[in-house]
């Protein structure tokens, strides 16, 4: 089963699905909506990224959590 990590603009969900994979993270992505909206492009168009539910936690601590290191 898979569960919602990120949902934000087709741009920004394509790069973290690729980022994801090259942690051997099974990422896929779909739309919100079938439909465009008005407003919106393929390039904004408001997307979902899942994740498997076993991999979920390893990919928020890769994404979300400080690690305390500075660069």
């Amino acid at each position: 089963m898979n569960k919602i990590f990120f949902t934000g603009d087709a741009c920004k969900t394509e790069l973290l699905v690729v980022m994801l994979e090259k942690h051997d993270i099974a990422a896929t992505e779909e739309f919100v909506s079938e439909e465009l909206r008005e407003h919106e492009d393929e390039y904004n168009r408001e997307t979902r990224v899942l994740v498997p539910e076993a991999d979920y936690e390893r990919a928020r601590r890769l994404f979300y959590e400080d690690d305390g290191k500075e660069f």
